[in-house]
């Protein structure tokens, strides 16, 4: 029986097209779909596409295939500027420089978005401050998933006095235009 494969393994899962554009994975010896592959991805496993008549590495077109399908169920993520901005770098004399660029900004993006994450659970997991860390860590994530195209509902925080909630809203506005800033210096 296959083993399952976990994010950090050095050997990758073959997955095969074929000419019905079928997707078969050589590990579970089963035909899967896209989304499957998509929740593979997020899941840092590591695969590669391969044409089953030719053995030719598609992994590219398969991985940009899964974008256009996230972005037409009305995840859209990429901007219309950043998308326009994009095409008009091919055949350009700095295209060959784009890729690296922005794997090296997705990998700072995502390296800011964990130590944030961390640094907040830990300075304030306990005490006073703990109420209001939960709540601006979910605010964050709320932020995070909006980059993600996802919607979640915001909790609703218990009722206090009028004084108390003027304060908290000065602080979360706060909060909010420091999350803004930092979301606009990564933009």
């Amino acid at each position: 029986m296959a083993q399952n494969k976990v994010a950090g393994d050095s050997t990758p899962v073959t997955i095969k097209k074929y000419a019905n554009r079928r997707l078969y994975n050589t590990e579970t010896s089963s035909y899967i779909t896209l989304e499957l592959l998509s929740q593979m991805t997020r899941e840092g496993r590591e695969f590669v596409v391969v044409d089953a008549k030719t053995n030719e590495d598609i992994t590219h077109n398969v991985l940009t295939q899964i974008i256009m399908e996230e972005e037409q169920r009305g995840k859209n993520m990429l901007p219309v500027n950043f998308l326009r901005q994009l095409i008009s770098m091919y055949g350009d004399s700095m295209q060959s420089m784009v890729p690296q660029y922005l794997e090296a900004s997705m990998e700072a993006f995502r390296k800011n978005q964990l130590q944030f994450q961390e640094a907040m659970k830990g300075a304030f997991a306990t005490g006073p401050l703990a109420e209001i860390t939960k709540r601006n860590m979910e605010m964050f994530e709320a932020a995070t998933s909006a980059f993600k195209g996802v919607v979640p509902a915001m909790p609703v925080a218990p009722k206090t006095s009028a004084e108390d909630k003027d304060d908290e809203i000065a602080q979360l506005k706060s909060q909010l235009e420091a999350l803004n800033a930092k979301i606009d210096k990564l933009g």
